[in-house]
């Protein structure tokens, strides 16, 4: 015959762990407030002080504090940062959908078409951008 566990198995789970859980919203937020202080680092290094005005400001609500604004340059082309900023823009809009935020996520949706314009360069006079 086998003699029965005495002791627990280490596959049970740790109901009652001693460290702290996050729940799903506060790892969303952990995220969006780590992608918009991304796009913050790289417009203030096109120096589009606005529109960074704007970013910090969602930054500063979600961390509950105002974000390091940017010091260094990376001597990037600024369509490589336009690039950057498009695609940071874009996983903020992801997560702050996914978390519902309606602000976080005009924001970035407007640096996103900001964005996608620069690369696009000045439209012709008299057309509409995207017009067929």
């Amino acid at each position: 015959m086998y003699e029965p566990i005495r002791s627990p198995s280490v596959h049970t789970p740790a109901d009652d762990a001693d460290f702290p859980h996050r729940s799903r919203e506060e790892e969303l937020d952990i995220q969006l407030a780590g992608h918009l202080a991304a796009l913050l680092a790289v417009t203030d290094e096109l120096d589009l002080g606005a529109a960074g005005d704007r970013i910090a400001e969602q930054v500063a609500r979600l961390r509950g504090a105002p974000p390091a604004r940017h010091a260094g340059l990376t001597d990037a082309a600024p369509a490589d940062l336009h690039r950057r900023a498009h695609a940071l823009a874009g996983r903020a809009l992801l997560v702050a959908a996914s978390r519902a935020d309606t602000t976080a996520a005009i924001l970035a949706a407007i640096r996103m078409d900001a964005h996608t314009a620069a690369l696009a360069g000045p439209a012709p006079s008299g057309q509409l951008v995207g017009a067929h």
